[in-house]
């Protein structure tokens, strides 16, 4: 090979240094990410043993505050789209504008969701089961956690705004201390330990809101109080922002939308399953953690390819993104793959310490061969929707993907196999989440038509 062949490969493989970044940015996120499912594991291990209704009712009553989580990472990572691209131009002030914005923004979907959860609780869990008794516990689940989307909703923004600026650690040193907060308040409050009562799901779910709060206190403190890449303070929260806010609004909204879309989505999913049957439902209960787990370096590469993406194209370097986006399709792959054979390796081991009847882990283990099929191009299209082309501005584009294939493809599909026709869990779960291979391919055409990276506008700079 020509030393001119391999330079061009070069280009197209990253060098050192880029993957050094990549490693920088990926692996906070990725621990992170894999101590939250940590979390979830332990939760739904230790509520297994209370029985599938109390298993299956807060995997549902979690489903609702997943919109919630699901539309603050929309407004997170809309205006991280911002923020990442001001941080390349060293624009601050139009940083923090980006910034209060977005707070604004999800105070107001914290209030709306507190309030609906607050008036029918029961409403909400009669959207994903029919099952009076799944109704009554879950009913108890969100009532405890009424506080959570205040701590949820600004902790996790922050948090996100954060890594667009490179501040990874900090956030992951939050989780870590979260974790174990959380597992030792379950563990009393979930079986009564050193004294307590024995709350059962509602002490999981006061274990969770004691975690929250820890979490707002260490992540926003730091933003509000010590942070000095960003400085921002309180009195920011009063900026005139309108120079800023059409352009935030063109790039942030169709996040939002997609994202919140794809929430609704997810719900869907989980009102099919829901009304599968209770066995179907403990046993995708089980089966979240290995997805979960398969997903954290899929995470980790999506939030540093579009940090990076991001930066690059701040500088003003657009042939040099396109190029860095086929490195992460290329690493998506690898990545997918990957996580396929860890879910092969460890489904056995994380089936076997749920205590769900044997119904439930026969399901499970049709369910996980589905998931490992799946991860592969779940990974790829990841990668590049909230990752790459997101950080070019691509966000309408990226919105109709969203809801024309979940919408028109896995949901209507996903009914017919699993409500209808009454295929094998395999196939239901295949059908539910088909849009990840439609989407995979969307993407791809979509990264090499160039037409994803879009230009801020001047205004939004002055």
């Amino acid at each position: 090979m020509t030393q001119n062949g391999k330079t061009q490969w070069r280009e197209y493989l990253g060098d050192r240094h880029f993957y050094q970044q990549i490693l920088q940015l990926a692996i906070p996120v990725s621990l992170q990410q894999l101590i939250t499912v940590g979390i979830n594991l332990m939760d739904t291990i230790m509520l297994s043993s209370m029985g599938d209704a109390q298993l299956s009712a807060s995997s549902l009553a979690s489903q609702f505050i997943n919109i919630f989580q699901i539309c603050c990472m929309g407004l997170g990572m809309g205006a991280s789209v911002l923020t990442s691209r001001f941080w390349g131009m060293q624009d601050k002030h139009s940083l923090r504008k980006s910034i209060t914005i977005m707070l604004r923004l999800c105070l107001i979907f914290a209030s709306v969701f507190t309030v609906a959860t607050w008036l029918r609780p029961d409403l909400i869990m009669r959207i994903y089961s029919n099952d009076p008794e799944i109704i009554t516990y879950g009913v108890s689940y969100l009532n405890w956690l009424l506080p959570t989307y205040f701590c949820m909703g600004l902790s996790l923004t922050c948090t996100i705004v954060l890594r667009s600026v490179g501040q990874v650690k900090l956030p992951l040193a939050g989780s870590v201390i979260a974790f174990f907060i959380n597992v030792f308040f379950n563990w009393v409050f979930i079986f009564g330990k050193l004294g307590a009562p024995r709350m059962e799901i509602a002490g999981a779910a006061l274990g969770t809101l004691i975690a929250r709060a820890f979490e707002l206190l260490f992540i926003c403190g730091y933003f509000f109080f010590r942070d000095q890449r960003i400085s921002y303070r309180f009195e920011h929260f009063l900026l005139n922002c309108k120079d800023l806010r059409s352009e935030y609004l063109r790039i942030s909204i169709p996040v939002l939308i997609s994202d919140f879309l794809l929430a609704l989505g997810n719900n869907s999913v989980a009102m099919i399953m829901g009304r599968i049957g209770k066995s179907f439902v403990a046993a995708n209960s089980a089966t979240v953690v290995v997805q979960q787990l398969s997903s954290v370096l899929t995470q980790g590469i999506s939030n540093a390819s579009g940090i990076m993406t991001g930066h690059t194209m701040g500088r003003g370097e657009y042939e040099k993104a396109q190029k860095q986006g086929y490195t992460f399709l290329i690493l998506g792959f690898v990545i997918g793959c990957f996580a396929a054979g860890l879910i092969m390796l460890l489904r056995g081991p994380i089936i076997g310490y749920y205590q769900i009847t044997t119904e439930a882990k026969d399901i499970a283990w049709e369910l996980m061969d589905s998931i490992s099929f799946i991860v592969i191009f779940q990974a790829m299209n990841s990668i590049l929707t909230k990752g790459v082309l997101r950080a070019g501005g691509d966000t309408k584009f990226l919105m109709a993907g969203d809801i024309l294939f979940l919408w028109v493809a896995s949901i209507p599909l996903g009914a017919l196999a699993g409500l209808i026709f009454h295929w094998p869990p395999f196939w239901i779960y295949t059908m539910l989440k088909i849009d990840q291979i439609i989407k995979c391919v969307w993407c791809v055409f979509r990264l090499r038509s160039r037409k994803w990276m879009k230009k801020i506008s001047s205004s939004a700079t002055a």
